[in-house]
């Protein structure tokens, strides 16, 4: 049976990407940190779409527990491939670097790129054993052109963004494709406190895009046929920055 794992797959952009590769087939896990109700309502949303689904609840950037209850699945289901790992979980806490506090930095970094990580490195050995896969990272316009008052978000996003393609290189002649899907501004909680109004005027679409948008994208890059584009990042911005 093959699977795909969303990270950060209750809400938002994640939960449309669990949909979205519900409906190309794949059974889906849904990891999330701590909101059950939107985690099974995103489940209810994915069978809907007449495929399986389970919850795995941990933090992405507690290795442990990624290791405890990811690998305890993994070791539970041998019978089940996770063909698609999407690393999509991560949290933002803007302030300027001069008033940064330290688990401000280590709480946005400990959860993209050490989330990456922890996901990636116990889902890849698999991969490599199955000699297939497809791992797709989401993340973000501030990875590359950096915003002001997200210098740990957007050294965070750089970092896996970097690690994307060093990522490539080590696994793609194992038939294991490693790309990035690098948002702009999407109508999501993160955006919400965002003046759509004021920003869309510095956006060529004049518009904030949505999580289906950036989902139609991973469900691309998850498909057999996009087996020779690896390593790539593709914004997902409305022309806002190339």
């Amino acid at each position: 049976m093959n699977w795909a794992l969303v990270t950060g797959g209750s809400r938002g952009i994640g939960r449309a990407i669990c949909i979205q590769l519900a409906k190309q087939g794949f059974n889906i896990l849904i990891n999330y940190k701590g909101n059950k109700e939107k985690a099974e309502e995103t489940l209810a949303a994915v069978q809907e779409a007449g495929v399986n689904g389970a919850l795995l609840a941990f933090d992405v950037a507690d290795r442990e527990a990624v290791q405890q209850i990811l690998g305890g699945w993994m070791e539970a289901n041998t019978d089940k491939t996770i063909e698609v790992l999407v690393n999509n979980a991560g949290i933002k806490d803007d302030v300027l670097l001069m008033w940064m506090k330290d688990e401000q930095w280590d709480g946005v970094l400990n959860t993209s790129l050490g989330g990456f990580f922890n996901v990636t490195r116990l889902v890849v050995n698999n991969m490599l054993r199955q000699r297939y896969g497809r791992i797709i990272n989401v993340v973000s316009l501030s990875g590359l052109k950096g915003l002001a008052g997200q210098t740990n978000y957007s050294a965070a996003k750089g970092g896996v963004i970097a690690a994307t393609k060093a990522l490539a290189q080590e696994v793609g002649k194992r038939n294991i494709t490693v790309n990035a899907v690098a948002p702009g501004f999407i109508k999501t909680d993160m955006t919400e406190d965002i003046d759509e109004g004021q920003m869309k005027q510095i956006i060529p679409a004049n518009r904030f895009g949505t999580p289906e948008e950036v989902a139609h994208a991973v469900g691309f890059f998850a498909t057999k046929e996009a087996a020779y584009i690896t390593g790539q990042v593709l914004s997902i911005n409305g022309g806002l920055y190339t």
